[in-house]
């Protein structure tokens, strides 16, 4: 091989080994909080494990995903991933699907906005937005420590989806998650259609109907 083709492929090798050795730092100095460092130490021994048996093609096709967690995602979906999982956890496939299923209910109509995001939409604070969130009057999903993702659907040019309030406020009961489930599933109270749409149709009163009979016998 030339010389002028090895330079190429050694530039890129040492960028890898810069990026890497930056992440290294990162969770070294996360590593000094005695609870950061017992997840980092077990999360990296878990992802080195896999990377060691994962396909060299596999591994590229992982790390081809739009984002660090959806990376992660690609790679426990790989079949080496699912036979890891099987030999040491049995239930961790089970556990990916849940995770599976609640990202494609953050998905779902548009995906969600940051809360910064939110704010910009309503003209308000972020402060005023958590605080309606903890009213129950904003539908917010726990991404984080102390951070929030919102649902796009539920906002619109006037401001707030109008009737999203009250049906939040029948929902009450139930958990963000299912609340979100609610909203962008269909539902037999509504001959199968989704609540959501039916609620950008103005069908407010069908809607709350539907939402106080959730998770009762026959209102899923």
């Amino acid at each position: 091989m030339s010389t002028a083709a090895v330079a190429p492929q050694r530039k890129k090798k040492e960028a890898s080994i810069r990026s890497l050795r930056v992440a290294a730092d990162r969770v070294i100095d996360m590593g000094t909080n005695p609870g950061c460092a017992v997840f980092l130490t077990r999360g990296l021994r878990a992802l080195t494990r896999l990377a060691a048996a994962m396909p060299a093609a596999a591994l590229t096709e992982a790390a081809a995903a739009d984002t660090d967690y959806a990376v992660l995602v690609a790679a426990l979906e790989t079949p080496v991933a699912l036979e890891e999982f099987q030999r040491h956890d049995p239930l961790a496939e089970m556990r990916l699907r849940g995770l599976e299923a609640r990202q494609r209910l953050l998905a779902a109509q548009g995906g969600p906005l940051r809360g910064e995001d939110a704010a910009h939409l309503l003209g308000v604070s972020r402060q005023a937005v958590d605080k309606r969130r903890r009213a129950a009057r904003l539908l917010g999903i726990r991404v984080g420590p102390h951070r929030y993702a919102y649902p796009s659907w539920q906002f619109s040019e006037d401001g707030v989806l109008p009737g999203l309030e009250e049906v939040l406020h029948d929902l009450r009961h139930h958990d963000p998650w299912m609340q979100l489930a609610f909203m962008v599933n269909g539902n037999l109270c509504l001959e199968g259609r989704v609540p959501l749409e039916e609620l950008r149709r103005g069908h407010v009163a069908a809607v709350r109907r539907a939402a106080r009979l959730y998770g009762e016998q026959g209102g899923a």
